[in-house]
């Protein structure tokens, strides 16, 4: 199923509709299940032949439609005042996702800049860290280039920030390995990784930060 949804988003047609206009798709309602679920069809049956289909599209995906649909139904964005869905590279995505292979074939191409942000100020460890996907938060954490302490330009909530407000305590501890990591860094409104998951009522987060 994988790979029948990157075949669709690769197609001529789907390709070509411009990302930020909102074209009348009553007549491609699989592109909305292909944008928000191939990925979750790729971590449970990803073979090689998966991850050769999703290297096509994800080496140009910046400008594709199905960023639009992948965000406007995850309830785990603040996406108040975004006005263009790019730029969002494959790397994103796939981290997005959490697809430790596909992030990995990815990095050994070197198509995408690791520490590029997308059209929310995100990196792609910002989006593995969000999202709880701890695997891939290593591998990018692995990579000598990857900042684990870079802010956002839009908030300057860093990744730690980004997983302690939602919870999710392994990848906390991953970051909180990483000496570069600054767990007191406050953002632009004055609050810390403590802060945001003490008011989500994220009680292993807070004690995880606490403890360290």
């Amino acid at each position: 199923m994988a790979d029948v949804c990157l075949t669709y988003l690769n197609c001529r047609q789907v390709k070509a509709i411009p990302l930020d206009d909102d074209p009348d798709l009553y007549d491609m309602p699989f592109l909305e299940y292909s944008s928000r679920y191939w990925g979750v069809h790729a971590k449970r049956e990803l073979s090689s032949l998966s991850i050769s289909f999703a290297l096509q599209p994800l080496q140009e995906y910046d400008g594709h439609i199905s960023t639009q649909h992948l965000f406007k139904l995850d309830e785990c964005w603040e996406l108040e005042g975004i006005v263009t869905w790019y730029p969002f590279s494959g790397l994103h995505c796939a981290s997005f996702f959490g697809i430790v292979d596909i992030v990995v074939a990815l990095l050994e191409i070197g198509c995408c800049d690791t520490n590029g942000e997308d059209f929310m100020r995100y990196t792609p460890l910002a989006c593995a860290a969000q999202k709880g996907h701890e695997e891939v938060v290593k591998i990018l954490l692995s990579r000598e280039e990857v900042n684990p302490d870079q802010s956002d330009s839009a908030s300057d909530r860093t990744p730690l920030s980004l997983a302690a407000g939602e919870g999710h305590e392994a990848s906390v501890k991953i970051l909180l390995g990483r000496e570069e990591v600054n767990p007191n860094k406050r953002d632009n409104s004055g609050q810390t990784p403590l802060s945001y998951a003490a008011s989500n009522r994220k009680g292993e987060a807070v004690k995880i930060l606490i403890i360290f």
